[in-house]
């Protein structure tokens, strides 16, 4: 019997506001010490109130927009119940019953994947447990930092496709800055519902695999979660359903506790909070809606039917947001400097995608190579790299020079016409004077004519070499092949 996983996402994600949700305390940790970066109110002191950080409502108001989710005019908190040692209050504020963010898909593939909702709430503290020790420690400095929890609706069916969705929604996240998504931080962490079942009515029951943290776990994890759960079915046992944690050493699920339901969370409205009201001046959608500017997917889309590019040099400048920019300001001078050299009027789409392609050529692996890292500061001004691929393209320069231009300018800046001259990198690109050179290496060697005509390729580079011999490495190597490819034939 064939058994069909089913997967549902819960995502927790910290929003960068400057503060917490419900207080003053600063919302970066960076350098606190344990138990610093707390106060009254996120701490859970007697006879405190939560006040709601406007903030924290707009980051996940334009996550929602992004996300294509149904803004609710009206939403509002509760109280999520229960003990752990890490929750000062012994609840946790969240939005059960009327989240702010309803609907909404995001695609992956050809697929789209429906989100349930997106809600706000707090996160609790952070459990230290000390090697060897017989007591585990409490960091309350996270708690009050404020999250989104988006729970996608059980429309997942195979570990990559989840592991994807949590990757594209870290991208759409940090192109819209609310969240720097860093999962070995805990800014964001996954839950994963697996369950099996013989038929589509029936999805069986469910285990979730709780704080994923990395996106090899989630693909790890959902995978032997569901070989765990098909070879009991193939037994006949029974799935409990349970919550789950992944032993990353081992590779490996092991169940924690049973699973709880929602009654178990004694869930009731926030006494201390009003209702959200969206809609009344204070969150304005069409402001909010207008600061989102080009996501992810559409920004694919444009790069490989604007400058022609192949899927996979697309990824890396959507990606790499700053080495994408870098790269269309790069194409925006390039039609100026193929206009400098002596072409006349716009060039045609076919030429423009072969210069855009090879802009993207050179930035994707000799620029990069040299950066190492694609976040990097680039100092080579776009107006510079757009004239080395010009003369790259015009044949001006051979790819061996265009090289050796990269490198000075990425080490010292300035212009590779400037450099050309200063370093007296001067080519040969004189067509008459490389042909009359081509006839006289043509007529001293017919021994290596005769064997190219006889079909020996080897023979034309023995014939480009000895030009370069004569020109003593100036002439441009394109020139000549083809210069003497036309005498040879």
């Amino acid at each position: 019997m064939k058994y069909r996983p089913t997967i549902g996402l819960e995502i927790h994600v910290e929003l960068n506001t400057a503060s917490k949700i419900f207080c003053s305390c600063s919302n970066s940790l960076e350098g606190k010490r344990e138990n610093e970066n707390i106060c009254p109110v996120c701490s859970g002191q007697p006879g405190t109130l939560p006040v709601l950080n406007k903030k924290a409502v707009e980051k996940a108001i334009k996550i929602g927009l992004a996300l294509s989710c149904r803004i609710n005019k009206e939403s509002k908190f509760d109280r999520k119940n229960y003990f752990y040692p890490d929750l000062p209050k012994g609840y946790q504020i969240t939005q059960h019953y009327e989240p702010l963010c309803s609907g909404g898909f995001l695609k992956i593939g050809k697929r789209k994947i429906k989100i349930n909702r997106i809600h706000l709430e707090e996160d609790a503290g952070k459990l230290i447990h000390p090697e060897k020790a017989d007591y585990s420690l409490v960091d309350f400095n996270r708690a009050g930092v404020p999250l989104i929890e988006l729970v996608t609706e059980p429309d997942i069916h195979s570990a990559e496709e989840a592991r994807s969705f949590a990757e594209e929604l870290r991208l759409i996240l940090r192109y819209l800055k609310v969240s720097n998504a860093d999962m070995e931080k805990g800014e964001l962490r996954v839950d994963a519902n697996v369950s099996l079942s013989a038929d589509k009515k029936n999805l069986g029951s469910r285990a979730e695999i709780k704080n994923l943290n990395s996106f090899r776990s989630i693909e790890k994890a959902v995978n032997y979660e569901i070989k765990r759960q098909e070879d009991l079915l193939k037994k006949g046992k029974e799935i409990v359903q349970e919550t789950r944690g992944w032993k990353e050493e081992e590779q490996i699920t092991l169940s924690q506790r049973s699973k709880e339901e929602y009654h178990d969370y004694r869930y009731f409205p926030e006494p201390d909070l009003p209702p959200l009201v969206v809609g009344n001046g204070d969150f304005d959608l069409k402001k909010i809606g207008s600061e989102i500017g080009e996501l992810p997917s559409p920004k694919r889309t444009r790069f490989k039917e604007e400058y022609g590019l192949a899927e996979k040099d697309a990824e890396v400048f959507v990606y790499n947001p700053h080495l994408g920019h870098y790269y269309e300001r790069v194409v925006s001078e390039l039609d100026n400097w193929i206009k400098e050299y002596d072409i006349k009027g716009d060039i045609g789409r076919e030429e423009h995608y072969k210069l855009s392609k090879m802009a993207a050529n050179y930035i994707l692996t000799d620029l990069r190579a040299l950066s190492k890292k694609a976040k990097d500061e680039i100092i080579i001004d776009p107006e510079n790299f757009a004239e080395l691929i010009t003369l790259l393209y015009k044949g001006k320069i051979s790819s061996k020079t265009a090289k050796t231009l990269l490198k000075e300018m990425f080490e010292k800046g300035g212009d590779p016409s400037q450099i050309i001259e200063e370093k007296k990198m001067v080519e040969l690109t004189d067509e008459s004077e490389i042909e009359k050179i081509i006839e006289s290496v043509i007529s001293k060697n017919p021994e290596a004519v005769s064997d190219f005509k006889n079909g020996k390729n080897s023979s034309l580079q023995f014939l480009i070499g000895q030009v370069m011999s004569e020109t003593k490495g100036a002439a441009n190597p394109l020139i000549v092949s083809r210069i003497l490819k036309e005498k040879l034939n």
